[in-house]
């Protein structure tokens, strides 16, 4: 009877284990820096194969609406990550945000002055005489003159028109100017699905200036209350990004499985083919996404002190602005 007895309690015991829920997986929030757009695919794949299921993590994607904001948004906690502009982070953590790059994903500057591909604008000396739409004040606006310092171009060379991003868009194509100041896998994609036209970028990056771009952020005091929810974040990020690059059209069909208004295949395809280039620097061509190097972030540090508005103080230590100690190691 006894016997009979236990072997009834550890029945009953397994019973209700087996009928227990599985342990919840963590919510977590990741707010874009923009509406959503080519090089944010390999988020959407990553949630839709499964990726950040797999490690614990029920993700939200929200939408942002420029890199200040959101980065203003995972400082006040009401993102947990943020996908922004690393030198915008940069100018509001030196300010005394509490925010740090997990992940530096864009390792070369997506920065480029582009027109449409039958102008045949396809060097510095052929944007003398034409005229270039910028956006006062943006990111690009700010390394423009480092950009004429490099290729030895003049303000004179050239006539500027101004405008918000959408005016700047417009003009370009309207015929009111040659060419615009953007990101090589965003405004050339926004262009091209209004006209149908291809655009032909003249990137910074092929003329010597080497900065950091889109990275991952948190909050620090948030990084160091779940030390092991952002590992597997980033493990999980790692993982779609890697995915991603293998199939680039079905990480763009991901993006309008989720958001069907979030635009058209094969721009969506085209932007993040050629955002892909940008994850590494020859530095870090043989390594996993993310794994910026210190010489690449100190070169991005000085670059903005002197031409991007960044406090001078923030030279003394380019490492308080990034860690990488909360990636996967190789082959994890």
């Amino acid at each position: 009877m006894t016997m009979k007895r236990l072997i009834g309690a550890v029945s009953a015991a397994l019973l209700a284990f087996a009928a227990m829920p599985a342990q919840a997986a963590d919510k977590v929030v990741l707010m874009l820096n923009w509406y959503v757009y080519g090089e944010h695919a390999p988020f959407y794949y990553g949630k839709a194969k499964g990726i950040y299921a797999a490690e614990g993590i029920d993700l939200e994607i929200q939408e942002g609406r420029g890199s200040a904001a959101t980065t203003q948004a995972v400082a006040a906690k009401t993102a947990d990550f943020g996908y922004v502009d690393v030198p915008t982070m940069m100018r509001a953590a030196i300010k005394g945000a509490p925010v740090v790059a997990t992940g530096v994903l864009l390792q070369t500057s997506p920065m480029s002055a582009m027109g449409f591909a039958d102008k045949n604008i396809k060097k510095p000396e052929d944007i003398k005489r034409k005229t270039v739409a910028i956006t006062p004040a943006d990111s690009m606006t700010q390394i423009w003159p480092l950009f004429l310092k490099k290729t030895g171009l003049k303000e004179s060379d050239f006539k500027t028109v101004a405008g918000d991003g959408q005016t700047k868009l417009n003009a370009v194509i309207n015929g009111q100017a040659d060419l615009l100041l953007g990101y090589v896998m965003d405004q050339s994609m926004k262009i091209k699905d209004a006209t149908g036209k291809d655009v032909y970028p003249i990137k910074f990056a092929d003329y010597g200036i080497n900065m950091v771009s889109s990275g991952i952020i948190a909050n620090t005091d948030y990084v160091k209350a779940n030390a092991d929810l952002v590992r597997r974040f980033m493990s999980a990020t790692t993982k779609a990004v890697e995915a991603a690059e293998k199939e680039p059209k079905a990480a763009a069909q991901a993006i309008l499985d989720a958001n069907p208004k979030g635009g058209k295949i094969d721009t969506l395809t085209q932007g993040f083919e050629l955002t892909i280039p940008l994850y590494r620097t020859a530095e870090t061509k043989t390594k996993r996404p993310f794994q910026v190097t210190d010489q690449n972030m100190t070169e991005t540090v000085n670059l903005l002190v002197e031409y991007g508005g960044l406090d001078a103080k923030a030279k003394e230590n380019p490492k308080a602005f990034y860690t990488n100690d909360y990636l996967p190691k190789s082959g994890s």
